[in-house]
């Protein structure tokens, strides 16, 4: 079963840290937010393979997006 990583503020994308097919442990940051001049780093809550990333660096998400799935 996938599980989605969103987005939790509307930010810009600083910088994607991971890959598809990236193996990621739990509390492992995968994209780092920025935010009113402040680097916001988004850990996953669980261990996983990182299937897909629906972000860019540059992109800017609005709270709710979907920004990586696991599996």
């Amino acid at each position: 079963m996938a599980e989605e990583v969103r987005a939790e503020l509307v930010a810009n994308i600083a910088k994607v840290v991971v890959a598809v097919g990236d193996q990621v442990e739990a509390g492992e940051m995968v994209i780092l937010l920025e935010s009113m001049k402040m680097e916001i780093p988004m850990l996953v809550e669980f261990a996983g393979t990182v299937t897909a990333i629906h972000v860019q660096e540059g992109d800017v998400v609005q709270e709710g997006d979907i920004v990586v799935e696991l599996a």
